[in-house]
């Protein structure tokens, strides 16, 4: 079940899905881009569905913290916690699926804004992801937000017939507390 506190930034309203989200989902289809970037097969690209978009929405709305990213009233993305309570941590996700809002900060004020909760809310210790090494977007963005890279796992996914490699980046409490200190976030 969703336990997702509304959480709004200067740009970005982080919040539980909403009447219009799935047509929002609906309408951005799938583009090359976007697709490459979470990692899937660009060759063969067939029409998004209304059944994927529903789809999209229900794993939100199951998910204990899964927000929907609000830009000027419509659903762009999402972003998640997936949160290990045991050891103090949580896997860090991000996807914006509107082609039409990358490069206007959005992720960096999300990632921001999560990053904030995990370490100000659940009291966690850290916060991690995961993320294709091709994808210097958003290895930039985490950057920005304070990750650092750990290591990469080797050619350990195969997309579109070649082996791609991940990077391994995270952030702990006190690298968030010195970061927060100075301002940066």
């Amino acid at each position: 079940m969703n336990q997702s506190p509304l959480i709004e930034g200067k740009q970005v309203l982080l919040r539980k899905p909403k009447d219009g989200d799935i047509m929002d989902r609906f309408r951005c289809g799938r583009t090359k881009e976007i697709v490459r970037m979470y990692g899937g097969d660009t060759r063969n690209l067939k029409p998004f569905t209304m059944e994927e978009a529903k789809m999209f929405v229900d794993k939100i709305l199951t998910s204990q913290y899964n927000w929907c990213i609000e830009y000027m009233g419509h659903c762009v993305g999402q972003a998640r916690l997936t949160v290990n309570e045991e050891d103090q941590r949580a896997r860090f996700a991000i996807g914006i699926f509107n082609p039409s809002v990358l490069g206007k900060g959005l992720g960096t004020e999300v990632t921001k804004l999560l990053v904030s909760f995990a370490f100000e809310e659940l009291r966690l210790h850290r916060v991690d992801l995961r993320v294709l090494e091709y994808n210097h977007r958003a290895i930039s963005c985490y950057k920005k937000c304070g990750f650092v890279i750990e290591g990469v796992e080797r050619e350990g996914a195969l997309i579109e017939g070649k082996f791609e490699t991940d990077v391994f980046m995270s952030i702990l409490d006190r690298e968030y507390n010195d970061i927060k200190d100075k301002g940066h976030i």
